[in-house]
């Protein structure tokens, strides 16, 4: 059996809510729906089975209030479930057992908070429900963040590791070039004109000095964050 519940709210929050007791789950819903400042959809499901057909089938479920006691399953392996699908959803624990064993093994799977039925009220469950909500966006923007951070520092890292090999590859051969020019020069002064031999001299010493500040480059200053191949196509 399922019910889905709304009104016109340009932002509603949308409740997946597995409860096999009729009573309570209509009891969750009045008082969700009695909450002002939000709006709260809901979809109900009696079991864990027709929960889980209904997050393979919604991809718009924003968070997850489920009792944990259930006839043929429970709460933590309906979260075991959950992570083999691959769907990340804040879960709600609606318990009427104060079980802190329990509570620290839900915590321990991911599952945001853990409530009493009994100290459910008409400000307690929907407060929670948006607290947890914005706690999870500012988990997931700082995780997006530091993952942006963390392929930025591998970006810089591949280039520095491109430059010293670049810087390698070019060192012997100059150098075997510059041996071989000051024994042209000592043993052709007569013979080359100057004025090649000074030409010749003017550009291995600029390819010489370019591939010092190559290697010399303070990768510190550079910002490996922005992605500059929109720029660069427009550019071209």
């Amino acid at each position: 059996m399922s019910t889905v519940d709304s009104n016109n709210a340009s932002n509603p929050v949308r409740i997946l809510m597995v409860e096999d007791d009729v009573a309570f789950s209509r009891v969750v819903r009045a008082i969700l729906q009695l909450y002002r400042q939000r709006t709260f959809i809901i979809t109900w499901k009696e079991s864990v089975e027709s929960a889980l057909v209904e997050i393979e089938q919604n991809q718009e479920i924003d968070l997850i209030l489920t009792d944990y006691y259930f006839p043929t399953s429970n709460g933590l392996e309906f979260c075991l479930q959950l992570d083999q699908m691959g769907r990340s959803i804040p879960i709600i624990f609606l318990t009427g057992a104060r079980d802190f064993k329990l509570a620290v093994e839900a915590m321990k799977l991911g599952v945001e908070d853990y409530l009493l039925k009994e100290d459910l009220d008409q400000a307690y469950l929907p407060r929670t429900i948006l607290s947890i909500l914005d706690r999870v966006h500012v988990r997931k923007h700082k995780l997006a963040v530091e993952k942006r951070l963390a392929m930025a520092e591998n970006r810089a890292q591949a280039i520095r590791e491109l430059v010293v090999t670049v810087c390698h590859e070019f060192n012997n051969p100059l150098a075997a070039i510059k041996i071989s020019f000051d024994l042209l020069q000592r043993q052709t002064m007569e013979i080359v004109a100057p004025e090649m031999m000074r030409s010749f001299e003017n550009r291995f010493n600029t390819i010489d000095s370019e591939i010092k500040h190559l290697r010399d480059l303070n990768f510190e200053k550079i910002d490996f964050h922005e992605d500059k191949t929109s720029d660069s196509k427009e550019t071209l």
